[in-house]
């Protein structure tokens, strides 16, 4: 008999009633430190004071109108935006899939309006992942998202991650855009070189092409810098955002150049939730601290901080861990033993972690995360490697 919640995942037993900032309690009291944040959603830890103000604030005055109307919240929330970012314009969404969605249509729709109907084809890379819609799947191509899903989205061009020389033999007359993610998160957090960003941007530029970026996982302030994009000195077209902009509220956005939007008209998409005063009341909140003064700072001083120190505990556990990889608080522990053996100890432990491909364990703590919690985390997966190291 089949449960009454559809068993597509594969959970944990943990029932998590309490959070406070990087701490999670269980439904039997127990603490857990929390350095999965979500899967990088929870970018200001959980129950922030600043979020919970705001979202009891506007729930209060009005949730939802729908986007037949002018939505100030929303209004400013595009503004900070654009006024911290390469874009000229913002389309609301509730998740980073929507976001996919319309990233994708928006690409088409550019060479469309120019009398290029025939240009829809999108170079994506091996190891990405784009959400688990039609064409989020389409777009990362990976078999394990795909099987028993056909026919699929058509339009879609897979490389081989760093691959820059298949990228140029694959553009065609019939190439719409490049695909990306600065840091690829699900793949095993795998940054893209700052050069290779370069190089992409530069290819887009002389073929004319779009150049996507999705910064769902990366964005917000996770790398240290607001987005991702901004360590190599580059601008995308089109961004995917999503995940920490809400802080744990589902909030997702589309960035994108007055250039590149210029197909996006009135009645060419939608959203009836995308946008709504609720959810961009905390995106604002999310978006006055993230951009305040000296938080950004803070994030790359205790990354430095956490880095240091997980390079101590490799060279401890040489047996457990071999490298760690990532940018900011967006970190990997590439593993020797399998890494769900590591996701599972550290459970026993009162320790989150994520699994990643190329057997890693992603550490995406919160953004807030204390110098005492990273003292902790070091303690925990210090205590979790030396059991795997007796087992």
């Amino acid at each position: 008999m089949i449960a009454s919640v559809l068993p597509t995942y594969s959970r944990a037993p943990l029932q998590f009633v309490k959070g406070e900032g990087s701490w999670l309690i269980e439904a039997d009291g127990r603490r857990f430190l929390d350095l999965g944040a979500g899967i990088a959603v929870n970018a200001l830890g959980h129950a922030h004071p600043k979020l919970v103000d705001a979202l009891t604030s506007q729930a209060q005055n009005l949730w939802h109108v729908s986007n037949l109307y002018e939505i100030p919240q929303q209004q400013a929330l595009a503004d900070t935006l654009v006024d911290n970012s390469f874009a000229d314009t913002v389309f609301f969404t509730n998740s980073g899939t929507e976001s996919c969605e319309l990233a994708v249509k928006m690409a088409r729709k550019y060479f469309y309006e120019k009398g290029e109907p025939d240009r829809v084809e999108i170079i994506t890379f091996d190891g990405s992942f784009h959400g688990r819609s039609a064409a989020g799947i389409a777009a990362a191509g990976s078999e394990k998202m795909t099987k028993g899903f056909g026919p699929l989205l058509p339009g879609f061009v897979h490389l081989t991650f760093g691959d820059l020389d298949g990228v140029t033999n694959a553009i065609t007359d019939k190439t719409a855009a490049i695909l990306i993610e600065p840091v690829q998160g699900e793949g095993g957090i795998r940054p893209v070189p700052d050069a290779e960003l370069k190089t992409l941007r530069a290819l887009c530029d002389e073929h004319g092409l779009l150049l996507i970026f999705d910064e769902v996982q990366c964005g917000v302030g996770r790398t240290g810098k607001l987005f991702a994009h901004e360590w190599a000195g580059v601008t995308p077209d089109i961004m995917m955002v999503a995940k920490g902009i809400g802080g744990g509220f589902p909030l997702g956005a589309v960035l994108a150049t007055e250039k590149a939007a210029f197909g996006m008209t009135a009645g060419t998409h939608g959203s009836t939730y995308g946008g709504n005063p609720l959810g961009c009341a905390v995106g604002n909140a999310v978006l006055d601290e993230v951009t305040s003064d000296g938080f950004l700072n803070e994030v790359n001083r205790k990354a430095g901080l956490l880095r240091q120190k997980l390079e101590g505990l490799i060279a401890q556990h040489p047996a457990v861990f071999s490298e760690v990889r990532g940018v900011g608080l967006m970190l990997g522990l590439k593993c020797i033993v399998t890494n769900m053996d590591v996701v599972q100890v550290g459970y026993d432990n009162q320790l989150i972690t994520v699994p990643a491909a190329d057997n890693v364990i992603r550490l995406l703590p919160p953004l807030t995360l204390t110098d005492d919690d990273i003292d902790a985390a070091l303690d925990l997966l210090d205590k979790t490697a030396a059991q795997l190291s007796a087992a």
